[in-house]
């Protein structure tokens, strides 16, 4: 049998513990040299899910070791860019809310903007010396007024009062320079991804006047560029019947593990559990707690087989964050090489 074979490549997990846990290096390859020619030939990505809206996918990165998918979930969290609010100034805001927190929850509103119409932003800040070509603004003005067509006997907020609510819908975006002229189409193009974010409430009498600048940054800066709600991998688990597992043992097994990852047939009257798919199993070890379930199944997760999941906040899909990681990913190796080559 061949070194790299499914069997040599499972991390088996036992009652307590991984028996197997120091094995990695050679799970992967079977020898202590590695050859990219080797790991070219033995490495693939497949899509296995994407949401019609294209911001949640799961994919299989196959072929590889821990550090390469948790430096791509690394990247994905806090290297790819984005553009988020970053300077907010408060002409009046006559609200509950302080000026600082609501400053706070605008910065954490996701825009639709895509990073690349923008350049990245060149020294310190300034107002005065707004750039065009590293900025984008955006004006928030509300102002809460009783409905003067409101019913006698009116008692719901909505009913009274206008504009009580504060949403991420009235932020309007506002061009620089010739902005107008470079994207015609900004005011649908620029703004908050969601309409409907609450930001405040208020009531008559209160105002919230703000002038709002967005700049190009990354999630290692500030958690508010972050392009991604989640993104994490796990190992594909396997899952072996060594002993045949039939009636009301069978139903038992089948209740140790996640919704249908194990089936229950029947054939000739008698039922026998079956693998289904394992792929969504947690491994738990649940069937460890039944005497006559523990020594019946073998329980492992393929070492060099990722289950990798990115959910996209709404700025960019999430196919396309990841191949932004990947093209971070290509400049910081060729950026090492460099700098070795240089010491050569």
């Amino acid at each position: 049998m061949e070194k790299n074979s499914k069997k040599d490549r499972k991390i088996l997990m036992r009652e307590h513990g991984i028996p197997n846990t120091f094995e990695f290096a050679n799970l992967l390859d079977g020898s202590s040299v590695w050859s990219f020619e080797k790991f070219k030939k033995g490495f693939s990505v497949k899509i296995v899910r994407e949401t019609p809206d294209k911001f949640e996918l799961e994919f299989d990165l196959i072929g590889c070791n821990a550090a390469l998918a948790n430096a791509f979930r690394r990247i994905l969290l806090s290297e790819v860019p984005t553009i988020a609010i970053e300077k907010v100034y408060m002409f009046n805001n006559t609200s509950i809310i302080q000026d600082e927190v609501l400053s706070h929850r605008l910065g954490l509103i996701p825009l639709k903007a895509h990073p690349k119409v923008l350049e990245w932003p060149a020294g310190e800040w300034k107002q005065d010396e707004v750039d065009q070509q590293s900025t984008l603004s955006f004006e928030l003005k509300v102002t809460c007024k009783k409905n003067p067509q409101a019913p006698k006997d009116a008692r719901r907020p909505s009913d009274i009062y206008l504009h009580h609510n504060v949403y991420s819908s009235d932020i309007k975006w506002v061009p620089l320079g010739e902005q107008h002229l470079l994207h015609p189409d900004g005011a649908k193009k620029f703004g908050p991804i969601h309409d409907d974010i609450l930001i405040a409430k208020m009531r008559p009498g209160h105002e919230i006047h703000a002038q709002l600048y967005a700049v190009k940054g990354i999630g290692k800066d500030h958690a508010k560029f972050s392009p991604v709600a989640t993104a994490a991998y796990r190992l594909l688990p396997d899952i072996e019947i060594v002993k045949e597992v039939t009636g009301e043992a069978a139903e038992r097994l089948q209740s140790c593990f996640s919704p249908g990852v194990i089936d229950v047939k029947v054939s000739q009257g008698i039922k026998k559990a079956v693998v289904k798919d394992a792929r969504y199993e947690s491994c738990s070890r649940n069937f460890f707690r039944h005497d006559d379930l523990k020594d019946c199944i073998k329980l492992s997760r393929i070492a060099d087989h990722f289950i990798f999941t990115v959910e996209s906040v709404g700025a960019l899909p999430s196919s396309t964050i990841f191949i932004e990681a990947v093209e971070v990913l290509k400049e910081k190796c060729k950026t090492f090489l460099s700098e070795l080559e240089e010491i050569a």
